[in-house]
């Protein structure tokens, strides 16, 4: 175990692997180093610096990290546990990891909203000992703690699906996120050079759903509208709310790549001998206590990768089973797969309906 004697307290010294839990923690690539940092003794100060906060995804993340910090042996290790979203103003996030920092926080857990902005606060984290870890939009940099599944690879998968389906090339409609953040950036690329790669033609239009089932539904009525029929769908969230959209408009059902919510996955067994075939592919808010514990573990002085790879969730026509990977008797509005066994991270929904999503 490292001790705090004759090193700097902001800087991990780099070890050789593997992690302190190995199964949980699997490093990014071949490149990717491992972390330990000078151990101190908790019980610990972690805050939750979110951004954006109105879609359902990052509702039930937040609903999710509460949970965690609820549970009795992680509970023990924390003295305090904060949350904050600041919305899409990404200076107001920045302004709430600043204070995090100047408040004497040990540990901040961080959803950014714009990856290239984040180089000043990093450096202060850094220099103050703070242990900085990023989820699901993550930081462009090796000077904090990045977990994530692969997101670029989450979009070559729906473009895979498409393509496979679509043997004619088509036109697509691909449904995006929020503008800025990596996680649309990471998706989109890998659906356009994916499809771009295939030497088929493929006509594609572009709108903003904000991972939000109103705002997506809105976006694709609006382009259903203007373009009249599409071949073949690709949304990174509000996926409900885009299969909703088809049907009022009577476009015919065709093959989606899409991510994991309940409703989602509802049409996409039910309207699967009309042509909606799916591919349902993603990672449950639940991430985000694989980042909370990888802040405590970072804390406690154990070995973690500096890039962590987390698994996706994913299901394909005509595997969608009621009970087993979406639940009919249950709300479209959450995420299935919301769990990480390898991790130790498992959730009931009476634990995670049973939180807020306000500030804290």
């Amino acid at each position: 175990m490292l001790t705090t004697a004759g090193v700097a307290l902001a800087e991990p010294a780099v070890v050789s692997g593997p992690a302190a839990d190995p199964e949980c923690y699997v490093p990014w690539d071949a490149e990717t180093q491992f972390f330990q940092f000078p151990a101190k003794t908790g019980p610990f100060r972690v805050a939750l610096a979110n951004g954006y906060i109105a879609n359902t995804w990052r509702i039930q993340m937040i609903q999710t990290a509460k949970a965690y910090a609820a549970q009795p042996d992680v509970a023990a290790k924390l003295k305090e546990f904060k949350v904050v979203s600041t919305g899409e103003d990404v200076a107001a996030q920045i302004a709430a990891i600043n204070n995090f920092i100047d408040s004497g926080y040990d540990a901040i857990v961080v959803n950014a909203q714009n990856p290239q902005a984040f180089a000043p606060v990093i450096k202060r984290a850094k220099d103050a000992g703070v242990v900085l870890v990023a989820f699901d939009n993550i930081l462009d940099t090796k000077d904090a703690i990045n977990v994530n599944v692969d997101q670029k690879g989450l979009g070559v998968l729906w473009a895979n699906w498409l393509d496979k389906h679509l043997p004619e090339g088509g036109k697509i409609l691909e449904v995006r996120g929020v503008a800025g953040t990596s996680v649309d950036t990471d998706r989109h690329n890998g659906i356009h050079e994916t499809l771009g790669a295939t030497g088929k033609k493929w006509d594609i239009v572009e709108v903003v759903g904000k991972w939000d089932d109103g705002t997506a539904q809105k976006a694709t009525a609006d382009a259903i509208a203007v373009h009249q029929k599409f071949d073949g769908i690709t949304a990174q969230g509000g996926d409900t709310g885009v299969v909703q959209a088809m049907l009022d408009a009577g476009h015919p059902m065709v093959p989606f790549g899409g991510e994991t919510e309940n409703g989602f996955r509802k049409f996409c067994a039910a309207k699967s001998a009309e042509g909606l075939v799916c591919s349902s592919a993603g990672t449950g808010p639940a991430q985000v206590a694989v980042a909370i514990k990888t802040a405590i573990d970072a804390l406690e002085g154990k070995v973690v990768p500096q890039s962590v790879k987390l698994p996706l969730a994913i299901v394909e026509d005509p595997d969608f089973k009621d009970g087993v990977n979406y639940y009919s008797d249950q709300s479209d509005n959450f995420f299935v797969g919301n769990a990480f066994p390898t991790c130790g991270i498992n959730f009931t929904a009476q634990e995670i309906m049973g939180q807020s999503e306000a500030n804290q």
